[in-house]
């Protein structure tokens, strides 16, 4: 009844957000603007201080000189507080189109009109750095969404790991102050290896699951357009009916879900620490628009206790084969921010804000977090903070707030309270789409303390353990070793070494000799053997093998093979990838055969040391023996390929280059083409002698696959090739 009614308004509600944000927008490019004053004066000089000068001498600058002052003033205060947690961000304007309605579970018109399409906004982060901390490194990423609704903003303010290190949110102020820069020396930055983050996870148990996930893969993500998204809380749907059901939110990304290997995080965190947000930025303006398929996850009130664990513990998951994802929906980020600070730094998002149809639970993190993200606002944006551009919703919005510092809103009428004479602006009925809070029957006694259930702690670590695949497996211990190596207290590193026999004995044993911790004899919990889906990201891949959006590099020289050159430039692009031409300079590389005084040449995208291998999923290599050649003999092309074999991407080479490729890596287990066959090994795909003609743009990839390119493109869309680690090749090449 509730979105019949507000449908009839809809000619008020702004369906677009751009159009909304439109009066706030101006154009620095406007030829009829001229430099003006705060109020609005035009000004005919802002590099002069109005001071007492002569030609042959400078006097004291003028105090009168208001433009000047406020010049400088309004510099001084362009930072506002960065956000305690989350400092580091990139976002992007998109929209939420439903395909299938949940009118049975909810009542919320974004959840249940498939005619809709909802305008939003994402915000991805960094949790522990600052705002100029480096984008790649080990750390839990977050994944706010603002939905504007015709029903008001809905917020889902989530993160790209289902679970967290507490319960109760009155633990938040430890549990960041341990993991953030140790207090005394302001060190490390944005990273969890030193002793306080491990001294803290150790004395808290509850956050032995959280700490699996982040010693995975998923803290060190490829591109935040292939990590999922989770509202990490247990939230309620009520429906028509008024019967309630508790939702977990889910967003699994179209590309499927990725990672870095390690030392490719280490070394993009110095080489382009800004590398996740371009790549987003890039991929939309690219035509590549990423998107996430939104699921959610539904268990009846009446069901509630019906499982091992309470439902209501975010340091738990819902096993989806005991509740399955239920995809009804698709998310897709489609346009770029105009301004970084008006919109990415600007927003504001809140567990709070949510609209009719959709509630809140009674977990415990949950109920901390409904206040802590309205006040944080406050410090950082100030009380009107919703009124700001891109916080404001786009459908009709009024009250009786007033007042209060950068008030944008100006409230008409002789009243500013309820009631009043005039029935004005009155209490919206439920019909009138007014929110109704669920009458849930509370009791129990008033005392600080845990359910039973909430005092289980291992179980679920040793199922997301159990489920991981055996490359993942070995990256997790890697990442512990790395870690606990950071920690000097003796202390720290012993304790974890032995609590994570309560995950896995081997684990533990292997970690415990690395680091210089005491070897546990016996598994301090017996692990129960148990596996889930949707645990480890090898369950999420692309239906159809894809390429779209991912970086490939084109190492050339002079004397290079054009016909292969121009021939793969043309597939990748027909694939929806993004070529890059890399050579020795930046200036024109000629073809073999093409002459530098009449020839036009290759225009590079960058030179061998403006790049790394790590800026980009795949290297190709076409034949020519001159550029070869050249190459052979430039340490940093021999890096370049060394590099991208140890961290398992896909290489291609045509003619000449197969031999190049070879040498470099110097690997027997490694085959290689020597005549017109395809030889796909390890994810290194050569052919010697190519035909122009079946280097064709048409791409079906397949693995095996006959044609070089049908080939070489299959071992891209599988973005690692993992074998190459588990046979241990990628170990015995230095890089």
């Amino acid at each position: 009844m509730a979105s019949q009614i507000l449908s009839s308004v809809t000619n008020r509600h702004v369906a677009d957000k751009h159009q909304d944000l439109e009066p706030n927008i101006k154009d620095v490019h406007d030829p009829k603007y001229r430099i003006s004053t705060d109020y609005g004066v035009r000004q005919n000089n802002t590099d002069d201080w109005l001071r007492v000068a002569t030609e042959d001498k400078t006097g004291p600058s003028l105090l009168e000189d208001h433009a000047a002052r406020e010049k400088i003033q309004r510099f001084d205060h362009e930072r506002i507080p960065e956000r305690i947690v989350h400092a580091r961000g990139a976002g992007a304007f998109g929209h939420f189109k439903l395909f299938e309605s949940a009118s049975d579970v909810t009542s919320a018109g974004v959840l249940t009109d498939t005619s809709r399409t909802t305008p939003v906004f994402v915000r991805f982060s960094t949790v522990q750095g600052s705002r100029g901390s480096a984008d790649t490194v080990r750390d839990v990423r977050g994944f706010a969404v603002k939905f504007y609704t015709q029903e008001g903003n809905w917020d889902i303010v989530g993160n790209n790991i289902p679970v967290f290190f507490i319960q109760d949110s009155i633990k938040f102020p430890d549990f960041v102050h341990a993991v953030k820069p140790e207090p005394h020396n302001e060190v490390p930055m944005a990273q969890s290896a030193h002793n306080n983050f491990w001294d803290f996870v150790y004395l808290h148990s509850e956050a032995t699951h959280m700490y699996q996930w982040t010693m995975s893969d998923r803290s060190i993500p490829r591109s935040y357009r292939m990590m999922q998204g989770f509202g990490v809380n247990t939230f309620t749907l009520i429906n028509e009916k008024g019967e309630r059901h508790f939702v977990k939110f889910i967003f699994t990304p179209e590309l499927g879900v990725h990672s870095f290997v390690w030392d490719e995080a280490l070394k993009l965190a110095g080489q382009d620490p800004d590398f996740h947000r371009k790549d987003l930025a890039e991929a939309i303006d690219n035509g590549a628009p990423p998107k996430w398929k939104f699921g959610i996850q539904v268990i009846p009130e009446s069901k509630e206790d019906d499982f091992e664990f309470d439902i209501l513990d975010a340091t738990k998951v819902w096993p989806e084969e005991l509740v399955p994802i239920r995809y009804i929906g698709e998310l897709e980020l489609n346009r770029n921010v105009d301004e970084y600070f008006t919109q990415t730094e600007q927003v504001a998002f809140c567990t709070g804000h949510v609209v009719p149809g959709i509630g809140f639970s009674d977990d415990p993190l949950l109920q901390g977090r409904n206040f802590s993200y309205n006040d944080t606002q406050l410090s950082r944006l100030g009380i009107n903070w919703q009124e700001l551009p891109i916080n404001r919703p786009l459908c009709p919005f009024m009250n009786h707030n007033r007042d209060g510092q950068s008030r944008h809103t100006i409230s008409k009428g002789t009243v500013n309270y309820w009631p009043n004479r005039f029935d004005a602006v009155p209490p919206a009925k439920e019909e009138e789409g007014g929110y109704i809070d669920y009458p849930e029957k509370v009791s129990g006694m008033k005392q600080r303390m845990r359910s039973k259930k909430f005092r289980e702690h291992i179980s679920q670590a040793q199922l997301f353990y159990n489920s991981l695949s055996p490359q993942e497996k070995k990256h997790a211990t890697a990442a512990y070793a790395f870690e606990l190596d950071h920690c000097d207290d003796p202390v720290v590193y012993d304790r974890l070494s032995q609590r994570l026999a309560d995950i896995d004995l081997s684990l533990a044993q292997t970690v415990a000799e690395m680091v210089g911790g005491t070897p546990p004899q016996k598994a301090g919990a017996q692990n129960h053997g148990k596996k889930a889906k949707g645990l480890s990201q090898v369950d999420f891949v692309p239906q159809e093998p894809t390429i779209k959006s991912r970086r490939i590099a084109i190492l050339i020289a002079d004397g290079f093979d054009a016909v292969a050159y121009a021939a793969i430039v043309a597939a990748i692009k027909s694939a929806g990838a993004l070529p890059f031409t890399i050579g020795p300079r930046r200036s024109a590389i000629y073809a073999a055969g093409e002459s530098k005084d009449h020839g036009k040449g290759v225009k590079p995208d960058h030179h061998l040391e403006g790049m790394r291998s790590t800026m980009f999923d795949s290297l190709f290599i076409p034949g020519g023996e001159q550029s070869v050649s050249t190459l052979r003999s430039a340490g940093r092309a021999l890096h370049w390929v060394r590099e991208a074999f140890g961290h398992l991407k896909a290489i291609g080479a045509t003619g000449e280059a197969v031999a190049f490729v070879r040498d470099a890596c110097e690997l027997s287990g490694v085959k290689f083409s020597d005549g017109d066959s395809v030889v796909d090994s390890y994810g290194v795909v050569t052919q010697v002698k190519t035909q122009p003609e079946k280097l064709k743009e048409v791409v079906k990839m397949a693995k095996g696959a006959a044609n070089f390119v049908d080939a070489y493109f299959y071992e891209i869309s599988q973005h690692k090739n993992w074998a190459r680690e588990l046979d241990g090749l990628a170990e015995k090449v230095a890089y």
